[in-house]
């Protein structure tokens, strides 16, 4: 239940559920072969430029398949618009996975190009060839290894992932927390609020449920910010959102002044870097350099600097999702 295995119901909204709604949205947009052919965003991570030739010198260059080395690049698919894992900015795409992106880059020797499109399409883009890799905050779980829609249905041959990311669901207090809420259980007898249709709405009526007597409030909003505006006003004791999310709006909101995350994560799953079940040699690739970047530091630096080293991986994993 974490946050790109539900994407938005809608591209304009960047907070809908990111984890109900998009096994089933992930998978129908999948179907539609022109779904990312409106990519708009490009970036690439930094320290290699598209005119130099590859870094044959990199620690595991010679691991990347043939075609890869030859071309220099790993084409990467991402929907830019979920800060602070991949969001733009003044033109670029930056964020977590764009700085995970960059140290990968100096262990292969390549340049990892991202391009932005449309989440429902990205696993498209995997089967069609047009990118090579999928970087984007994509929940690994099994339906999509395996290419099934919600009904368990094969429509796909699937993907694999490599496994680099942990995420669960926090909850977003006012700064200081002034009603001590540190779980859900806090919140009987409380005012929630929350983004309606998402499965943040859900999660907080499986609590008002087990509250009974002693009721849960739920307010819910057409929009994630209005949920924000509603707990930083003070009607409402706290919002759910996805970890990272929940952090980047804490440091950023207010300069920092408006909102906490308190508590531990729910629902912790495992975001994964989607490859093609073809390309297996770049698979084991990715694996090895995510491994390489974990024992040197670097990962940790990244996820320092976005404030979410609670998500953080020990090392990687290969369809470790379920």
């Amino acid at each position: 239940m974490t946050a790109r295995s539900t994407r938005c119901t809608t591209a304009a909204k960047t907070r809908t559920s990111r984890l109900a709604a998009v096994a089933a949205i992930a998978v129908a947009g999948s179907m539609l072969l022109t779904a990312c052919g409106d990519q708009t965003e490009g970036g690439s991570a930094e320290g290699t430029s598209s005119s130099q030739k590859p870094a044959s010198n990199a620690p595991l260059f010679s691991k990347l398949p043939a075609d890869i080395q030859k071309s220099g690049v790993i084409k990467v698919g991402t929907d830019a618009s979920y800060a602070p894992m991949e969001f733009t900015e003044g033109g670029k795409i930056v964020g977590v996975d764009p700085d995970i992106a960059q140290a990968l880059s100096k262990q292969l020797g390549v340049k990892l190009e991202f391009v932005s499109g449309t989440f429902d399409g990205l696993i498209t883009s995997i089967y069609s060839g047009r990118q090579d890799l999928i970087m984007s905050s994509m929940t690994d779980n099994k339906k999509r290894q395996e290419g099934l829609d919600d009904a368990g249905k094969k429509i796909g041959k699937g993907i694999d992932f490599v496994d680099y990311f942990s995420s669960g669901v926090s909850l977003l207090v006012k700064k200081g927390n002034p009603q001590g809420i540190n779980s859900l259980d806090d919140l009987c007898g409380k005012t929630v609020a929350v983004q309606r249709g998402t499965i943040y709405e859900d999660t907080f009526k499986a609590q008002a449920a087990k509250c009974g007597d002693k009721k849960l409030t739920i307010q819910a909003f057409d929009t994630d910010a209005e949920a924000q505006t509603r707990v930083k006003a003070g009607g409402a004791v706290a919002d759910l959102n996805d970890y990272p999310v929940a952090a980047y709006i804490a440091k950023t909101s207010g300069g920092g002044n408006d909102f906490e995350v308190v508590g531990s994560q729910s629902d912790v799953g495992l975001f994964g870097i989607g490859v093609s079940k073809d390309k297996p040699q770049l698979r084991d690739a990715i694996k090895e350099a995510l491994d390489a970047i974990i024992k040197d530091g670097s990962y940790a630096e990244v996820l320092k600097k976005w404030d979410v080293e609670d998500s953080a991986v020990k090392s990687a994993t290969v369809n470790a999702g379920k």
